[in-house]
């Protein structure tokens, strides 16, 4: 078994097109097998500088580390296509011998008309139908070379989509060779899947239409054909069309960016499109590897669903916390914490991490959801006198409470357990319900729409800082 994922460094990457990454390294991995990673960089006119690295780095992140390719290297490389052109060329020239292609220097202008004939007369444009009568295979300079297909009614098995087949009329006479020198994929990934020993080749739906084309040349050259897998596309969340940059979906390095884990992201895609049967959804990389196969990959499309993915982060945010620590979880949040958190040390960033992740959809949510604990916040009068708990209290009667709070912690034991008792008979004294007590002390404390548990909340800030918050409440009620 050997697979492979061969993008083009042509800018960020979607999330479609790690998908395609995702499942051939499962594929090789559950068989013991290699997946290689090989750039194809032959279309230089959209090559985009450092896409190759990004690339790279986005794989490492996700875990899908690579046995041949760049940086790594291997028995089969070069693993950039540009770097590959002389094999396409001693391959252009077999099928040149043989009479199954030929050297076309007819001009884009004239190609244009035969186009626009097809056009008026509503037919489908082959351009095998308007075949130079001198096509040959004597070089010519600068000229592309072209495949001179024998169409033929086609079908073949695919490991996703079931038995397929294609008449004549879906091939042509492609380009092999462009007049740069440099191959197409039509023609390159071909050989380049020969050469390196891929058995599967795992890639999107839309390449459908151009699977006769490469039936014919693999029939041409005479090369045993890999088992295919065309994957359905990755839908909008309206589910009438494919997933694009409208429709809201970022590249991986902006989920990333924004506080995705990789396991997350991993799960996320590998789901998209593909379930075991069960209705587990939370899948570790070991689980995946074990459980995935092609034959449960669905043959309709998947819907992009964002809000699924931050529920799965969420929970592998939990997962992290609960079975490796608050301080593997800690050790992932640098770059995410408020900016007034930098002269806070590591052990107070830990606490505060230690009572708020149960909460995170994120890790971007930290900037937002814990600048309270490092900065006093903005009295705001109104989010305690229109909460819906509070509204019915005059704000001397909340002034009060908050007096009772301040005289009934301030000479407890600083602990949790200390601050937990003291509220539960602070409840007591003032007969009040807990959404009533606690939600004036919460805001007093906080002035945010969520903030943990009292008792905790009260922990991490410590007593002065508490005592404080909780009197400049009390003033601001009284003065106002």
């Amino acid at each position: 078994m050997k697979t492979r994922f061969a993008p083009s460094p042509t800018g960020y990457i979607h999330i479609g097109n790690v998908r395609s990454a995702i499942y051939p390294y499962l594929l090789a991995k559950q068989q013991d097998g290699e997946f290689v990673l090989r750039i194809e960089d032959t279309d230089q006119s959209r090559y985009v500088e450092g896409a190759t690295e990004l690339i790279e780095d986005t794989l490492r992140w996700l875990g899908l580390d690579w046995d041949e390719g760049p940086i790594v290297g291997g028995p089969n490389g070069p693993y950039f296509q540009t770097e590959r052109r002389a094999i396409y060329q001693e391959w252009a020239k077999k099928l040149l011998d043989i009479g199954r292609a030929y050297y076309d220097n007819t001009p884009s202008e004239k190609i244009q008309t035969y186009r626009d004939e097809c056009t008026r007369n509503k037919t489908p444009f082959l351009y095998r139908n308007f075949r130079p009568e001198s096509a040959s295979n004597a070089p010519i300079a600068n000229a592309p070379i072209r495949f001179k297909a024998d169409p033929k009614p086609r079908s073949w098995h695919d490991e996703v989509m079931g038995d397929l087949s294609a008449g004549p009329e879906t091939q042509d006479d492609i380009i092999l060779i462009k007049a740069d020198g440099l191959p197409t994929y039509n023609f390159a990934h071909i050989i380049d899947d020969y050469l390196m020993g891929i058995t599967h080749v795992i890639r999107g739906v839309e390449y459908l239409p151009s699977i006769p084309n490469y039936l014919a040349l693999y029939e041409a050259i005479d090369l045993p054909v890999p088992k295919m897998a065309l994957l359905p596309h990755i839908l909008a969340p309206t589910g009438n069309k494919k997933l694009g940059k409208r429709d809201g979906a970022k590249s991986v390095t902006e989920y990333r960016a924004d506080g995705i884990l990789p396991e997350a992201m991993l799960n996320y895609l590998a789901n998209l499109g593909w379930n075991d049967g069960t209705e587990q959804e939370i899948y570790t990389k070991v689980e995946l590897i074990k459980k995935f196969s092609l034959d449960k990959v669905q043959k309709s499309g998947a819907r992009y669903d964002e809000t699924k993915l931050l529920w799965l982060n969420g929970q592998w945010i939990r997962r992290i916390a609960d079975e490796e620590g608050v301080d593997a979880l800690y050790a992932r949040t640098q770059g995410f914490w408020p900016d007034n958190a930098a002269p806070f040390d590591d052990d107070y960033k830990k606490r505060v991490l230690s009572i708020i992740y149960d909460r995170l959809k994120s890790l971007s949510d930290l900037k937002t959801m814990t600048n309270y604990f490092f900065a006093d916040p903005e009295i705001d009068l109104e989010m305690i006198t229109g909460n819906k708990f509070l509204k019915k209290f005059s704000e001397e009667e909340l002034s009060t409470l908050l007096q009772q709070t301040v005289q009934k912690v301030k000479d407890v034991e600083w602990n949790e357990d200390s601050l937990q008792l003291a509220l539960n008979e602070l409840l007591a004294e003032t007969t009040k319900k807990p959404a009533e007590l606690f939600s004036v002390i919460r805001l007093a404390l906080s002035y945010a729409p969520f903030s943990p548990a009292l008792h905790l909340t009260m922990d991490v800030l410590g007593r002065d800082t508490t005592l404080a918050r909780l009197q400049e409440t009390v003033s601001a009620l009284e003065n106002n």
